[in-house]
Protein backbone atom coordinates (compact mmCIF):
# COMPACT_ATOMS: atom_id res chain seq x y z
CA UNK A 1 0.00 0.00 0.00
CA UNK A 2 1.27 3.59 -0.84
CA UNK A 3 1.68 6.02 1.70
CA UNK A 4 1.24 9.32 1.18
CA UNK A 5 4.01 11.45 2.44
CA UNK A 6 4.11 15.10 2.35
CA UNK A 7 6.78 17.89 3.12
CA UNK A 8 6.15 20.58 5.75
CA UNK A 9 8.49 23.86 7.29
CA UNK A 10 8.90 23.82 10.57
CA UNK A 11 11.82 26.65 12.13
CA UNK A 12 14.99 25.35 12.88
CA UNK A 13 14.12 25.62 16.89
CA UNK A 14 11.10 23.64 16.39
CA UNK A 15 13.09 20.96 14.74
CA UNK A 16 15.73 21.07 17.51
CA UNK A 17 12.65 20.84 20.35
CA UNK A 18 11.56 17.47 18.16
CA UNK A 19 14.98 16.03 18.18
CA UNK A 20 15.37 16.02 21.82
CA UNK A 21 11.35 14.57 22.19
CA UNK A 22 13.03 11.16 20.30
CA UNK A 23 13.21 8.24 22.53
CA UNK A 24 15.32 6.73 20.46
CA UNK A 25 17.81 7.76 17.70
CA UNK A 26 15.86 6.58 14.99
CA UNK A 27 12.52 7.75 15.77
CA UNK A 28 10.80 9.41 13.03
CA UNK A 29 9.07 13.04 13.48
CA UNK A 30 6.32 11.45 12.52
CA UNK A 31 6.18 9.02 15.09
CA UNK A 32 7.50 12.41 17.88
CA UNK A 33 4.34 14.07 16.52
CA UNK A 34 1.93 11.67 16.69
CA UNK A 35 3.06 11.02 20.02
CA UNK A 36 2.41 13.97 21.00
CA UNK A 37 -1.11 14.55 19.22
CA UNK A 38 -2.17 11.78 21.15
CA UNK A 39 -0.95 12.96 24.72
CA UNK A 40 -2.94 15.86 23.86
CA UNK A 41 -5.73 14.25 22.98
CA UNK A 42 -5.67 12.32 25.78
CA UNK A 43 -5.41 14.96 28.25
CA UNK A 44 -9.17 16.25 27.06
CA UNK A 45 -10.19 12.64 27.93
CA UNK A 46 -8.10 11.57 30.68
CA UNK A 47 -5.87 14.49 32.20
CA UNK A 48 -4.41 11.95 34.63
CA UNK A 49 -3.75 9.18 32.55
CA UNK A 50 -2.06 12.01 29.73
CA UNK A 51 0.21 13.58 32.76
CA UNK A 52 1.22 9.87 33.41
CA UNK A 53 2.08 9.37 29.88
CA UNK A 54 4.57 13.01 29.59
CA UNK A 55 6.03 12.02 32.56
CA UNK A 56 7.23 8.88 30.96
CA UNK A 57 8.68 10.30 27.54
CA UNK A 58 10.20 12.61 30.20
CA UNK A 59 12.08 10.26 31.83
CA UNK A 60 12.74 8.49 28.79
CA UNK A 61 14.09 11.35 26.76
CA UNK A 62 16.25 12.49 30.32
CA UNK A 63 17.41 8.71 30.22
CA UNK A 64 18.46 9.23 26.62
CA UNK A 65 20.69 12.90 26.61
CA UNK A 66 21.77 11.70 30.47
CA UNK A 67 20.59 15.45 31.76
CA UNK A 68 17.50 17.07 31.67
CA UNK A 69 16.07 18.17 28.66
CA UNK A 70 15.80 21.74 27.53
CA UNK A 71 12.42 20.93 25.56
CA UNK A 72 10.44 22.14 28.78
CA UNK A 73 12.32 24.47 30.27
CA UNK A 74 12.34 26.35 27.08
CA UNK A 75 8.97 26.26 26.96
CA UNK A 76 8.37 26.99 30.75
CA UNK A 77 10.42 30.44 30.03
CA UNK A 78 8.57 31.46 27.41
CA UNK A 79 5.31 31.36 29.32
CA UNK A 80 6.78 32.95 32.50
CA UNK A 81 8.06 35.86 30.41
CA UNK A 82 4.96 36.54 28.76
CA UNK A 83 2.85 35.92 32.29
CA UNK A 84 6.00 38.33 33.40
CA UNK A 85 4.53 41.39 31.10
CA UNK A 86 0.96 41.18 32.47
Amino acid sequence: MKQDNTTIKLRRETKKRLDRLKEYERESYEEVLRKILFILNLSRKNPEKASRMFKRLDVAVKRKVGRYSAVYSDENEKINDSSDEE
